[in-house]
């Protein structure tokens, strides 16, 4: 199985214009992503998809891979599909998030294992581990799940809600770690679906792909890996990199 990882990196950012080249701890977050993904002995290629010349630069100037690719993506999935196409012999793409420094060749390596079933279509990743802070925090998407660990929802709110609930009844809430796996050409005819209300509601593209009927499997993980959204989020993550690079 020929699997290609693809870090989607843009300089524009709404929330945090810059942040695949600020510095955390010695090393910009998009060299520590690409780094901690080449870990994985199970990626045929890595690679960064980029629309901004610095990024493209930076990343080669450390001894990666990037290709630029078009400036009207509007999602990281968009860029990937773009970067897929040009790699006939894949047969699995993975979209890496880029902005999660502390990234585990691990979890990269449980999702691409679960390929190895013809039915999936589609994976990523959750966790059990999340706080009272991170279930109120729209940052933190929560996933609720199937008996076979297929994605019913994902939202930005606690889900499921539990204001009915018995207060001795306590849930396993789940919350998503924003990695992807696709087989290609599923991950090639996602970027011609329609946007949906859902989607546009949330803000979740996720949502839209599971609105036209393509399942996603769960992959539960116990590995802990915390992104950086918000300029706020950075100090955290640099105290861990101290502890992590020590």
């Amino acid at each position: 199985m020929n699997v290609i990882g693809i870090i989607p990196a843009r300089y524009g950012s709404s929330r945090f214009p810059g942040k695949p080249l600020i510095d955390l701890h010695g090393k910009t977050m998009i060299q520590r992503v690409y780094e901690g993904a080449k870990k994985s002995t199970l990626l045929s290629e890595v690679v960064v998809a980029t629309d901004d010349e610095r990024i493209l630069k930076h990343v080669q100037g450390f001894g990666g891979k990037a290709v630029m690719t078009a400036d009207t993506h509007t999602t990281g999935t968009d860029r990937c599909a773009e970067v897929a196409s040009q790699f006939p012999e894949a047969d699995v793409v993975l979209n890496i998030q880029g902005d999660e420094p502390l990234i585990d060749f691990r979890q990269l390596d449980a999702l691409i294992e679960v390929f190895y079933q013809q039915k999936v279509q589609i994976a990523t990743l959750g966790t059990h581990q999340l706080s009272g802070v991170d279930l109120q925090n729209p940052n933190r998407i929560k996933i609720v799940v199937d008996q076979h660990h297929n994605a019913l929802y994902f939202s930005r709110s606690a889900v499921p809600n539990a204001f009915h609930a018995p207060q001795e009844l306590a849930y396993p809430y789940l919350r998503h770690i924003g990695l992807y796996a696709f087989r290609k050409e599923v991950l090639l005819a996602l970027t011609r679906l329609k946007p949906v209300a859902l989607e546009r509601i949330e803000s979740l593209e996720q949502l839209r792909w599971m609105y036209y009927g393509f399942p996603i499997k769960v992959v539960i993980t116990e590995i802990e890996t915390p992104n950086i959204d918000t300029p706020e989020d950075v100090e955290h993550v640099i105290n861990l990199l101290k502890q992590h690079d020590d």
